[in-house]
């Protein structure tokens, strides 16, 4: 495949194309990024080059080319139990909070709004697992989505690399949750089994949920405008029970974006509830 600098229109064509299928805002600096994500598309797709792809892009309805096209713009840097400080407050404060709250009813209902490739929802699970064994009789509820349906087969399918399982997963969790599967590590059928991974757009239409008492919208934000994250922020308190927590990525806040939340006080990482009266 010919490669070549994108033109300018065609950037410009992109990234409001993007912006409104998923309001993810592409700055114009990121040009190089634009170019690097579409040409292996474009490749797949069998164009002679990225301004042919551009062209049918542009000259078309909307439709499955151009879903790939935005799906290839979204970010997907994952890890398993990435940053680690979320997770041991869910462990030390999180979790025992909510089963002190719930143990007569014994249900636990969380959502993971951006589980990329799967590890963060497969780190929750983890975590439950390793820490929480009482929680595996309880009726628990992990819905995880994704915009990618290309990601959300990846998860539903809980095969990582060797090098996927060297980033940030225990041995012990190695060891104890996943099989050898060929070259790849399989996560067991007991955890996959436990998580409902769907495609959605945050920007889109939403999913009916239940009532919530865990969400995890970590480092997803900072991708979309401030009319974006009001909007996400508000539809979440309409599903977040009053007892329920937030989680959002360490660079990330409600303050000055939502003021219907109010920070948990807890150190290292950004964790929020409804607002008391």
């Amino acid at each position: 495949m010919d490669s070549a600098e994108l033109r300018s229109q065609d950037l410009d064509f992109v990234r409001e194309m993007v912006r409104t299928r998923s309001a993810i805002v592409l700055e114009v600096e990121k040009a190089y990024l634009v170019q690097s994500r579409l040409e292996p598309l474009a490749k797949r797709e069998g164009f002679v080059s990225l301004d042919r792809l551009v062209d049918k892009l542009r000259s078309t309805p909307y439709g499955i080319l151009h879903q790939k096209a935005v799906e290839a713009m979204t970010t997907n840097e994952t890890s398993f139990f990435r940053d680690l400080t979320p997770f041991h407050v869910l462990r030390d404060q999180i979790f025992p909070d909510l089963i002190e709250r719930k143990g007569q009813m014994k249900h636990l209902k969380m959502w993971c709004g951006a589980s990329s490739s799967g590890q963060e929802p497969y780190s929750v699970m983890f975590t439950i697992f390793e820490h929480f064994p009482a929680l595996k009789n309880w009726n628990i509820q992990f819905i995880a989505t994704d915009i990618s349906e290309e990601m959300v087969d990846k998860c539903r399918a809980g095969q990582y690399s060797q090098l996927e399982v060297n980033r940030g997963l225990p041995a012990n969790c190695l060891t104890r949750y996943f099989s050898k599967k060929g070259m790849n590590w399989q996560v067991q059928d007991d955890i996959r089994r436990r998580i409902d991974f769907k495609p959605m757009n945050l920007a889109g239409s939403w999913l009916p949920f239940p009532k919530l008492d865990l969400v995890f919208l970590r480092n997803v934000m900072i991708y979309f405008d401030m009319e974006t994250k009001k909007q996400i922020l508000a539809n979440i308190r309409t599903l977040l029970d009053p007892n329920g927590y937030l989680f959002l990525g360490g660079s990330e806040t409600t303050i000055n974006v939502d003021g219907g939340y109010e920070r948990v006080p807890v150190s290292g990482t950004s964790c929020f509830r409804i607002k008391r009266a």
